[in-house]
């Protein structure tokens, strides 16, 4: 089993942010992370939202599904550096308009080495299921009425938790302090919710 499941939605800046501090523990420690998929737009399906969010949410999906079709063709491993690839496109060079096209995943695939063919399961809705097959894993473990990123610590069994939500990305020393101390939080059995209203704007960075 991997050390953590994290479980995003590549349009979400927050969830981003928090992913690439993630990618920073892993590097330091050596961690093994399972990058898993949570719909916003199954999430959110049963509320009122205004069309741009609306269609902002589906485009998620759609990149959600192209990250299905990666990992059951080149397996779990490819999922990071595709997040990696296609959240750094939309959050830090200001292309999340180009992803309104479902061909505009196909060069980052490409890039990556992998088959830019898999960009065809963007329009495939035969991945939704396994999808929200995900997101209904991802909300069992904290409940609902949460976002992305949802965290597990020790999968499947082990602490889990929306967030952090934290809107710059921590490196070195402050990263693995951060880490620790969101781990020793999660693992306190009654541990239920810490929560500011008042948030920085997110400073996105790969």
């Amino acid at each position: 089993m991997a050390d953590v499941d994290f479980f995003f939605d590549p349009i979400c800046p927050w969830a981003w942010i928090t992913s690439r501090w993630v990618e920073e523990v892993r590097t330091q420690r050596g961690l093994d992370v399972d990058w898993r998929f949570i719909a916003l737009r199954i999430v959110n399906e049963d509320r009122d939202m205004d069309p741009g969010h609306r269609e902002g949410q589906n485009m998620g999906l759609r990149l959600l599904r192209v990250a299905a079709a990666l990992r059951e063709k080149v397996g779990r491993e490819a999922v990071g550096p595709y997040y990696g690839a296609v959240g750094g496109a939309i959050h830090v060079d200001r292309r999340r308009d180009d992803f309104f096209e479902p061909e505009a995943v196909k060069p980052l695939l490409s890039d990556l080495g992998y088959d830019p063919a898999l960009g065809d399961a963007a329009l495939d809705e035969s991945w939704d299921e396994l999808i929200r097959s995900e997101t209904e894993t991802a909300l069992s473990r904290t409940g609902k009425d949460v976002g992305t990123p949802i965290l597990t610590f020790a999968p499947p069994d082990g602490p889990s938790f929306f967030g952090p939500v934290i809107s710059r990305v921590p490196r070195g020393a402050e990263a693995l302090d951060l880490w620790d101390s969101v781990e020793r939080l999660a693992r306190f059995p009654g541990f239920a919710e810490l929560k500011r209203s008042i948030r920085e704007r997110p400073v996105v960075e790969r």
